[in-house]
């Protein structure tokens, strides 16, 4: 349970953490190192620096209590009041942590003090001292601080106790002092280590911003892009790495554009070849076999005025029909090769006929919405493409889709023509689309888009109809295939 509630708040920091750069990681690792340590040392340094010295005051105070003892004993034993209390004030006048000193005598009386006003009676039995120790200390708590009270037993309690007050305000201040400093040099260190944990990151990611922003030129397609190397280092050997990357693809989007330039050379010439033989042999439909048929018809209508016999001149009659039957079908027939109003009108209306001749030979509803084509052509090849790739469409819709009603919505943005073609026909499944289960007009469909460099994506669904999406690139190498 514990392991599952920690997950989501080390991904969380992780985030976040992610999320800054790398200059204000390094630095903030940098600084938290500095501050860290120097706070450790100094923590460290001033309880240790405390511990020594409370007890060098400690012994202080019971090395001065001692001797007090030992040079007070005569001047008690003697009853010399005055020299005891001279000895007092020399001795609080040769050591600068001194708060006081007094002694009792054996009687427990104040013999002599260094309170100028007056012993505090409350100090008298705050530290008691029997004969047989050494010593004996406190630290008392006052207004003024803490105040470490030695007591000594004088000619071993027999003339009485000395009793020396240190105070530690002169030990907190030199404490004091020495925290100070070592919070300066820390601050100091901090400010160091920050610099060169700056120079330090800038040296480190100047080379990564320059490749970061290499690789978005990359991006954008620039392949001319290179990086100097600016160390002998991991960062030097990604920097060569990444120059023989951008080498080797300036090389390969030189040769793909060489093989796009073959290749839509090609395509015109492909194209233009299929529609030159479409226009010969609409041209030789409508030029000699039309005439032929025509010839026929006169002779037949000739012949039909000549026979006398009923039986005869309706046999005639019939084949009349079916030569004007035919004479029409190959009209249709050289016009669909290779309508002439595509090239003297454009797409616009080359479409605009299709679908009428579509409408009036079939049951089928079709709609058809142009946009961007109002005052400017298509590139022949691509107009070509256009018109056949909707020709085929039709043809499908009408022999396999059992549709009512369709649409055709045919835009030129600026540097590619989008075509739709829908259907509410029955529809099929995309996935099962292949060469041999008649469905050779999606490939020719296919095929011709992608001779331009385009695409098609087909969408369907059984008894929801079909959408045919094809997106053609405008590209200059087209332009001027006629």
């Amino acid at each position: 349970m514990s392991q599952r509630r920690f997950d989501p708040l080390f991904h969380r920091f992780w985030r976040i953490a992610g999320a800054v750069n790398v200059r204000t990681k390094i630095l903030g690792i940098v600084l938290a190192l500095v501050l860290l340590l120097g706070l450790t040392i100094t923590v460290q340094v001033r309880q240790l620096m405390s511990n020594s010295m409370y007890r060098q005051l400690e012994e202080q105070g019971v090395s001065i209590t001692h001797d007090l003892a030992a040079r007070s004993t005569d001047l008690i034993l003697i009853n010399n009041l005055y020299g005891l209390l001279q000895l007092l004030q020399d001795t609080q006048a040769n050591h600068s942590s001194i708060r006081y000193a007094f002694v009792i005598g054996s009687e427990g009386q104040i013999l002599a003090h260094t309170f100028g006003a007056g012993f505090p009676d409350d100090l008298l039995l705050a530290n008691r001292v029997s004969s047989t120790d050494y010593f004996h200390s406190v630290i008392l708590d006052t207004d003024e601080g803490p105040i470490r009270d030695t007591a000594v037993p004088i000619f071993d309690g027999r003339a009485g106790t000395a009793r020396v007050g240190l105070s530690d305000a002169n030990l907190r201040r030199e404490i004091d002092v020495v925290t100070g400093q070592l919070l300066l040099t820390t601050v100091v260190i901090s400010v160091i280590g920050i610099t060169a944990a700056a120079l330090l990151t800038w040296a480190l990611t100047q080379p990564i911003l320059t490749l970061v922003e290499a690789a978005k030129a990359v991006g954008r397609r620039d392949f001319s892009q290179r990086v100097e190397r600016w160390a002998d280092d991991e960062i030097g050997e990604l920097a060569d790495a990444f120059n023989r990357m951008t080498a080797d693809l300036a090389n390969a989007e030189a040769e793909r554009a060489e093989r796009e330039q073959l290749r839509a050379h090609y395509v015109s010439s492909v194209i233009a070849a299929q529609e030159d033989e479409r226009k010969r042999i609409a041209r030789e439909l409508h030029d000699s076999t039309s005439q032929s048929l025509s010839s026929l018809l006169i002779g037949l209508k000739a012949l039909t005025n000549v026979y006398v016999d009923a039986e005869a001149s309706r046999r005639a009659e019939e084949l009349r029909a079916v030569a004007a039957q035919t004479l029409n079908d190959v009209h249709s027939m050289a016009l669909q090769l290779r309508p002439s109003v595509l090239d003297d009108l454009g797409l616009p209306e080359a479409l605009k006929r299709q679908v009428a001749d579509w409408n009036k030979r079939t049951t089928l509803n079709i709609d058809l919405a142009i946009t961007g084509l109002d005052d400017q052509r298509l590139p022949a090849a691509v107009e070509t493409a256009l018109y056949r790739i909707t020709q085929e469409a039709l043809t499908n819709i009408v022999r396999h889709a059992d549709a009512d009603t369709a649409s055709i919505f045919i835009e030129r943005q600026t540097d590619k023509v989008l075509a739709i073609i829908e259907d509410d026909g029955i529809g099929f499944d995309p996935g099962t689309i292949d060469r041999n289960d008649g469905h050779l007009g999606l490939y020719g469909i296919r095929e011709r888009a992608e001779l331009l460099s385009g695409q098609l994506v087909i969408e369907s669904e059984l008894e929801h109809g079909t959408s045919l999406f094809i997106e053609i690139p405008l590209m200059s190498e087209y332009v001027h295939y006629d």
